[in-house]
């Protein structure tokens, strides 16, 4: 494989190194932002057999190659172009100039989440394991595991409390996360999360009953109170206060003399946000993500597994947009408000969506005589099975359209029956078969079956359509020769 004249010819399609304002790549694809992508010869890349696929998301131009190729393929193109060193991020950073005011609003979101997310999902299996340890009637009638071996009480509540950590500490998370975003001091951002659950403040969970009970505790301060509250499990006003402080922060370093900057700018920048945080910015923003979160049970309980299969439809297509990103931040809320939520079930419909896209991909590879399309198929239906769907949403449904289709029928059906069962996730993960340990232990069989559901209406609904499109295309060609 000469993967300089490679380099070369996708160098020629995409409009020559005049239209390439930044380069990198990951692990099996080239990311490019190109000054104009109308410029692009998509039937030239399409033509190359070293081109698994190609999309357009977040401002990028990116070109499947499969792991291996692209390094080599990319050391040739940064030097025909002159773009060598640039990282990833900074590729985003390139395209995300050319986001419109929504997607950059996205982009901040998923810059904040996405790092954190490990965190969320070790918690929420170690959860997951608990679930299965104390539910009863799983593994034995009438009794939970526990129950059964008393022996195991200890290993249950050991795991409980490191299932627990990330969720009770989570504004620390997001503190240090958001600030970093927002151009502030990372560790004054996990001061500021620190402060929002510290101990001595009454637990953000015990808030309603202590509201109902009048048993709030109070800072009195020249005679104006302020609650002693903290806000374990919360999204929005930590997100809020994180802003304020990078902003804060950034503005005293412009107006503390540098002398007392050191001094002055840490110590105004926590005490300023903290009193902001506790009078105002925390009480509205705990309203309002206590309205996020009853809005999102409403919707769910309301519109039932209509609403659920309309959701399956549509989430491919917003995936597309990229507008699927923002989701983490809700599922974020969801999961941390376990209590009243029960989970999260956007999970549970994003994974009958990666399912739906694998079988309609795999359809594909064996409807297909094409060599190029059935190689780039087979491994982009098994990526899209195991939760990782752009090399199969991208590089063969969309472009073919039909197995596209064939998909989000698929989803819908999947997603209909999920939410018929209410499935739901107490952690984040690979939205696809291997987020079964995801799902909460009394739903893992219905997310089974959901899943098989998803896959044989997606794979059945692409055969069907294969037909149709090639009887439509005989009959054309037909037509024409006529």
């Amino acid at each position: 494989m000469n993967h300089k004249e490679i380099a070369k010819d996708i160098l020629q399609a995409i409009g020559g190194k005049e239209n390439v304002a930044a380069a990198a790549h990951c692990a099996t694809r080239l990311r490019l932002v190109l000054n104009d992508e109308e410029k692009v010869d998509q039937a030239a890349l399409d033509g190359m057999d070293v081109v698994k696929g190609t999309f357009s998301t977040g401002g990028q131009f990116q070109i499947i190659l499969g792991s291996g190729t692209v390094n080599e393929v990319y050391k040739e193109l940064a030097k025909l172009t002159g773009l060598s060193g640039m990282s990833t991020k900074d590729v985003k950073d390139a395209g995300a100039k050319k986001m419109n005011p929504l997607q950059r609003f996205v982009k901040m979101l998923s810059d904040i989440f996405v790092p954190i997310i490990p965190a969320i999902v070790a918690g929420g299996l170690l959860m997951g394991i608990n679930n299965l340890l104390t539910a009863q009637d799983l593994f034995v009638e009438g009794q939970s595991l526990v129950e059964a071996n008393p022996g195991l009480a200890d290993l249950a509540a050991l795991i409980n409390t490191f299932a627990n950590a990330a969720f009770v500490f989570l504004p620390i998370l997001i503190g240090f996360s958001a600030t970093q975003r927002f151009g502030g001091n990372a560790y004054l951002g996990a001061a500021l999360g620190m402060l929002m659950v510290h101990p001595d403040l009454l637990n953000g969970w015990g808030y309603g009953s202590a509201l109902v009970n009048g048993e709030i505790p109070v800072w009195n301060i020249f005679g104006f109170e302020i609650e002693k509250v903290g806000y374990q499990g919360t999204v929005l006003p930590v997100l809020a206060a994180s802003f304020i402080l990078a902003k804060t922060e950034t503005y005293l370093r412009k107006v503390v003399p540098s002398a007392l900057d050191n001094l002055l700018t840490p110590l105004l920048t926590i005490f300023i946000t903290g009193i902001l945080t506790f009078t105002a910015v925390g009480p509205i923003t705990r309203s309002a993500g206590n309205l996020l979160t009853d809005g999102m049970i409403w919707l769910y309980d309301t519109t039932g597994f209509i609403g659920g299969a309309v959701f399956g439809l549509l989430y491919a297509p917003i995936v597309i947009t990229g507008m699927h990103h923002s989701f983490i931040a809700v599922e974020t809320q969801l999961l941390a408000d376990m209590a009243k939520t029960g989970g999260s079930f956007i999970f549970a419909i994003a994974a009958m969506s990666n399912v739906a896209q694998g079988a309609a991909t795999l359809a594909v590879f064996f409807l297909t005589k094409d060599k190029k399309t059935k190689g780039t198929a087979s491994a982009a239906g098994i990526s899209a099975l195991l939760g990782i769907t752009e090399p199969a949403m991208f590089g063969i449904n969309l472009k073919l359209r039909y197995p596209f289709i064939g998909a989000i029928v698929g989803s819908a059906a999947g997603s209909l029956f999920v939410t018929l069962y209410k499935v739901k996730a107490v952690a984040l993960g690979a939205a696809g078969l291997p987020g079964i340990i995801s799902i909460k232990p009394s739903s893992i069989i219905f997310y089974i079956f959901g899943m098989a559901i998803a896959f044989v209406v997606a794979f059945a609904t692409t055969v069907v359509l294969a037909k149709r499109d090639r009887k439509k295309t005989t009959s054309d060609t037909g037509r024409k020769a006529a």
